[in-house]
């Protein structure tokens, strides 16, 4: 027997209709087990990737652009990566993982791409590298430390030589700041 593939659609947050921008925050929703538009509304020029089984959005990614630093090197244009959800229904069928693996392919433009995660063992085996080194955010008034969260990279084409143990900061930004 085998299993209907999963179509995927990329699309810019600005051409999503207002149904597939329910639909996505329906699944986020219910997949963090909270309100979720407060979170996404702070995603400006997001591109989305909606993975749809059977007609039904089962997964979902999404990157913005943020700029983060490596030690003292200049800022990198890095994919951002939020809002990766499954439908708990389609959990434990890899949807997640060809969303993942789709969104790897698009951002290839980028310097780096960059997430944080409460589940680092799913990431790592789509590529993705836990940072080792110290977070920080950067503010007008410095940077602020942020010893609690994991960060995981993913080295692209463009990425250039980088320490995983060296200090990573991304800009400030409103509501979560990784």
């Amino acid at each position: 027997m085998s299993i209907e593939p999963l179509s995927l659609e990329v699309i810019d947050s600005k051409d999503l209709s207002g149904q597939e921008y329910s639909e996505i925050l329906e699944l986020c929703s219910r997949a963090y087990r909270q309100d979720m538009k407060p979170f996404l509304d702070t995603f400006g020029g997001a591109i989305h990737i909606l993975g749809r089984y059977r007609g039904l959005l089962v997964a979902h990614a999404l990157w913005i652009t943020r700029w983060l630093q490596c030690a003292d090197l200049p800022t990198l244009r890095t994919a951002y990566v939020e809002a990766v959800a499954t439908d708990e229904k389609y959990r434990n069928r890899g949807f997640a993982s060809v969303v993942m693996e789709r969104l790897a392919k698009e951002i290839r433009q980028f310097d780096l791409g960059a997430l944080c995660t409460g589940s680092p063992d799913f990431y790592a085996r789509l590529g993705w590298q836990l940072w080792q080194g110290p977070l920080f955010i950067r503010t007008k008034d410095g940077l602020i430390p942020t010893p609690n969260e994991q960060v995981m990279v993913m080295f692209l084409p463009n990425t250039p030589v980088l320490n995983l143990e060296a200090s990573l900061s991304a800009e400030w930004r409103e509501g979560e700041l990784w």
